[in-house]
């Protein structure tokens, strides 16, 4: 543990210097874009953090291969330096974006490379996926499978990102948790050494974070960009994949595990995808809402979950804390499901359903407890009927 806790300070340490260089930079060269319709600031802020936050993950990374704690990680190096590579790309056509707004086509286009890049290249796949006594296990639907899923994260991460701190924020606590998670599920599984590649990618994604939200929190000096949030959507998408896509599957046979147990052996693959939960409902929501009105799925707009916030009467920044609450309710549920379900708390799920139910119920009064308050001081009744908005 302490070299992955070494691990979080050095990256956010050397993310933090370089995100404070690349803001500077940016106001000395001018290097940020006008104020777009579905913004929110009203300020021309930098959009090129995510150099820095691209720069700090790789300098971690990198210094990590002379650790003899983590040489399993770069034994054989291809699969690191693939996910670097892949990085690499996303970060420069990020900034490229960022900078000149690229088609959407060719964005797309280069993260199913990237994708490749890691899948192929780097030999990280789902290997299988069980429904119910069926096993899906072949290479080419793995290796479509996996890059799916990478380019599906990386679009909901970037889709989130519209307030200040929102991304680096959430993507915090969901790496925190994930971190948590997987260094238990590799400690539980016998595994000889706890250093493996999933907990590191959350490690340094932590400590990327880290050093990225003080110059990012609002009033926001410099905003991560696409070339920040796609590079952390890769790297989450790609560590659960590390972890939890080459599961066995026989682990999930209901029949050797008794149905008690069931929920339990689902959780390492639930987990995963639970604390990306807010951007993938923000992802799913605009490509439906997007394609039914005829338009691209990449097409911008403001109907974001986090512009609804603003439009429920939030303020940016309690918005923000509210996604936090969001995701950190969320993912802690059921890591505490998951550590019931352990082996020496077999079955005990109580202590994270309950903490899910509360944390919910309180999530949903802060949510919208602004609407309410707005119409008695307009001195409106408000409407016991929630109506759905559109």
């Amino acid at each position: 543990m302490k070299q992955y806790l070494f691990t979080i300070i050095l990256t956010a340490v050397i993310t933090f210097g370089l995100t404070w260089a690349v803001w500077r930079l940016s106001l000395r060269f001018k290097l940020y874009p006008g104020i777009r319709d579905r913004d929110v600031h009203t300020t021309p802020t930098p959009r090129l953090g995510g150099v820095a936050i691209f720069l700090g993950i790789a300098v971690g990374s990198i210094v990590s291969a002379a650790n003899p704690f983590f040489q399993s990680i770069w034994f054989p190096p291809t699969t690191m330096w693939s996910i670097l590579g892949a990085s690499f790309l996303i970060a420069v056509i990020g900034v490229v974006d960022d900078l000149w707004d690229l088609d959407w086509m060719i964005k797309l286009g280069a993260q199913f490379l990237a994708a490749g890049i890691i899948t192929v290249g780097g030999g990280l796949q789902i290997l299988s996926l069980p429904f119910g006594d069926l096993i899906v296990f072949s290479s080419w639907v793995s290796i479509s499978i996996t890059m799916f899923a990478i380019v599906i994260v990386m679009n909901a991460v970037n889709f989130i990102d519209g307030l200040d701190g929102l991304v680096a924020g959430v993507c915090l606590i969901s790496n925190g948790v994930f971190f948590a998670y997987s260094y238990i599920f590799t400690r539980d599984s016998g595994a000889s050494s706890y250093f493996n590649l999933s907990t590191f990618i959350a490690a340094v994604l932590i400590g990327a974070c880290l050093g990225f939200l003080p110059l990012n929190w609002s009033p926001a000096k410099l905003f991560m960009g696409d070339s920040g949030a796609l590079v952390i959507g890769l790297l989450m998408s790609t560590s659960a994949i590390a972890l939890t896509g080459q599961m066995d599957p026989s682990a999930l046979d209901p029949e050797r595990l008794g149905r008690s147990q069931l929920l339990g052996a689902f959780i390492p693959i639930l987990l995963p995808l639970l604390v990306v939960l807010l951007p993938l409902l923000d992802f799913g929501l605009a490509v439906l809402r997007r394609m039914n009105a005829g338009k691209s799925p990449f097409s911008p707009d403001r109907k974001h979950l986090h512009h609804r916030m603003l439009d429920l009467g939030h303020r940016d920044r309690d918005a923000v804390l509210i996604f936090y609450a969001w995701t950190a309710v969320i993912s802690l549920a059921v890591l505490l499901m998951y550590v019931g379900a352990r082996e020496d708390w077999p079955g005990q799920y109580l202590p994270g359903v309950g903490f899910g139910i509360v944390g919910i119920a309180a999530c949903l009064v802060i949510t919208l407890s602004p609407t309410r308050r707005r119409k008695r001081a307009a001195g409106v009744a408000p409407d016991p009927t929630p109506v759905e908005s559109s």
